[in-house]
This record gives structure tokens, C-alpha cells and sequence, in this order.
């Protein structure tokens, strides 16, 4: 069971309260986009096996949009920030690195 805590409500629950919106911290395909480059953002994501940043929706909370950075393999959350920010703070890549610290950014 994935427990994933609402930054933006504090509870903390289960993820059948949540919406998952996909991979997070990428450039979406505006109105100006060319087919390649909506192509790219519908079809052309990461799946890793290890950490990755998601996008999830409150649904049955406060409604709000956040990030959780975990691990697709064992499920561990490494934390949940904002989801206005433009790239994973500080302390969530701390918390990753502490538990994983052969791991970086770009793996």
C-alpha cells in the first residue's frame, strides 16, 4: 500500500484518495508545439526502475496538486513537496541521497 502525505492538507493517505498524474518536472507541449514535440510529451516518458518524481491530485481531500519522489521498486517516499516548484527541493535530493547515494539526478 503506497501512504503518500497532501503537503498542501498534511494528512496523510492512502493512494486510492489520490489521482496519479504522471511523470513530473517536464516541459509540457503548448498550443505552438509541433507534432514532434507533442509526441514527445505524450508518448516519450521515463519508467525507471528506482527513484522517480510523480504528480498527484488530492482527489478525495483538499483537491490540490502535489510531487512525491519514491522508489518504483520497494514503494519507499523519499517526500512530497508543492507542486509549484520547477524542480525537487533540496531536501527531498538530500533524503534521496541519504538512502540511496549511488543515485543522481540523471540516472
Amino acid at each position: 500500500m503506497l501512504l503518500l502525505t497532501c503537503p498542501n492538507c498534511g494528512l496523510t493517505v492512502e493512494e486510492t484518495e489520490l489521482s496519479p498524474g504522471g511523470q513530473a518536472h517536464i516541459s509540457r507541449a503548448g498550443p505552438e508545439a509541433d507534432d514532434a514535440a507533442v509526441e514527445a510529451y505524450l508518448f516519450h516518458r521515463k519508467n525507471p526502475k528506482g527513484v522517480h518524481f510523480e504528480r498527484w491530485r488530492h482527489a478525495y481531500g483538499c483537491g490540490k496538486w502535489f510531487h512525491a519522489a519514491r522508489c518504483t521498486v520497494t514503494l519507499e517516499v523519499f517526500g512530497t513537496y508543492s507542486a509549484q516548484v520547477a524542480e525537487p527541493p533540496q531536501e527531498i535530493l538530500d533524503a534521496i541521497r541519504a538512502r540511496r547515494p549511488d543515485w543522481s539526478p540523471n540516472s
